[in-house]
């Protein structure tokens, strides 16, 4: 027993190998907030050839920096969750030992903040938005993802809007037009049901840790139902707004893209529990196209580049 113990005591700490931590930092999440900041450099009338050396720079902060930090913390936080429903992970599995996801997490928030300083004002600002509601979404006292309702629309909106409206306000140098705002506005908060059904592969585990995500509260189906009308009536409204501004174009693309979801979502709705991950691959790929193409017609519209 004493040979044990001492063979224990003498025994090497778990080393922390770069593949798990680029396992944590998760790459496969940086592509929303990326293409959001691209809808917003196309949409905007300053035009990516004048300032593409910020595009790049806020192209890396929004994806491999700034989501990568919330991703970390995300899994620092959830790590007792993630025992239950993905142990294999890095923090539960032991491959990110101790608290290193915590300090990893506070080493690329202050990346992160550093790297927004030659932004100016509109992209340090919208970075220090955007980490704020990461911590606030995983970390006491607020862990907004507790509530689903409230979890999922600070995703949409750190995904999705901000990242638009940092790229429009960076590319034109200043406040972006009132209709950029307006539409990057709807598809974060469609980004809600993206976000619902990336909830559907936790239930088990958000139940025994009191998480209340909406496949929790409402169930695998009705969740299934809110999260394809969060999805569709933003996208209903880009339609009709795209429209009303003389693009009417872009609102048939956008409008086609949108009926073809909707034949998606009604094969989804018969299992959202199993087809969810079917349709973040088929389905959301259409929605983010939609966003595309409503930035050029914004770009149209403001008098940027088509």
């Amino acid at each position: 027993m004493a040979g044990q113990a001492a063979s224990a005591a003498t025994a090497p700490a778990p080393r922390m190998k770069p593949a798990a931590v680029l396992e944590l930092l998760k790459p496969i999440t940086w592509f929303p907030p990326m293409w959001a900041f691209g809808c917003g450099v196309a949409s905007a009338h300053g035009g990516f050839t004048q300032h593409w050396p910020l595009a790049l720079l806020g192209i890396v902060l929004a994806g491999p920096l700034v989501c990568a930090m919330s991703q970390a913390a995300n899994d620092w936080y959830d790590r007792h969750v993630d025992a239950i429903n993905e142990p294999h992970r890095p923090i539960p599995s032991g491959r990110i030992p101790g608290r290193w996801g915590l300090y990893i997490a506070l080493f690329w928030t202050l990346l992160s903040l550093i790297a927004a300083l030659p932004l100016g004002a509109w992209g340090f600002g919208a970075t220090i938005i955007a980490v704020a509601l990461a911590w606030a979404y995983s970390a006491p006292p607020f862990r907004l993802k507790a509530n689903g309702w409230w979890g999922n629309l600070a995703c949409g909106l750190a995904y999705e809007t901000l990242p638009w409206v940092t790229a429009a306000a960076i590319m034109s140098g200043g406040a972006p037009d009132w209709r950029v705002l307006l539409v990057a506005l709807l598809y974060g908060l469609g980004a809600h049901g993206i976000m619902t059904l990336n909830d559907f592969k936790a239930i088990e585990g958000d139940k025994r840790m009191g998480v209340l995500s909406l496949p929790v509260q409402l169930g695998a189906e009705r969740a299934g139902l809110v999260a394809c009308i969060f999805m569709a009536a933003p996208q209903l409204l880009v339609i009709g707004l795209l429209f009303a501004w003389n693009a009417p174009w872009h609102s048939a693309a956008v409008a086609l893209s949108l009926l073809t979801q909707l034949g998606l979502m009604r094969r989804m709705l018969r299992d959202p529990r199993a087809l969810a991950p079917w349709y973040n691959g088929t389905g959301v790929l259409l929605y983010v196209i939609g966003m595309l193409i409503s930035a050029f017609a914004l770009a149209n519209l403001t008098g940027g580049p088509s």
